[in-house]
């Protein structure tokens, strides 16, 4: 049975949680998988086993902080912001990313030829 959503490559989430906050602003953890996948058209799909551990991770990192809040439906809610620190970092991660994926594309293009 083939599968129709596929796993983030390995690593690249952090950066999708620290462009989603850099660009949203303060999001709760359900808000950053959804948008996630929404901007991905649905084929990621992110769950509280792979998000919650994300956002800790960049939590402890110093990368975002958290406060609490009400969500749109009314319920109490952790919501994550980007901390400056965290601000620098995303930019980092963007031009680690560039720097590979340019280098993956030339072997890709040497391939062809």
């Amino acid at each position: 049975m083939a599968k129709t959503k596929k796993d983030i490559p390995y690593g690249t989430l952090d950066l999708l949680v620290l462009e989603t906050l850099d660009s949203m602003g303060p999001m709760h953890g359900f808000g950053v998988a959804r948008r996630i996948e929404q901007i991905a058209e649905n084929k990621v799909c992110l769950n509280q086993g792979s998000i919650y551990p994300a956002l800790l991770r960049l939590q402890q990192k110093g990368w975002v902080t958290t406060s609490w809040g009400t969500s749109e439906n009314g319920r109490r809610a952790k919501f994550y912001s980007l901390t400056a620190k965290g601000r620098k970092q995303k930019r980092a991660e963007v031009e680690n990313w560039e720097r590979v994926s340019g280098l993956v594309a030339r072997f890709l293009e040497r391939s062809d030829a």
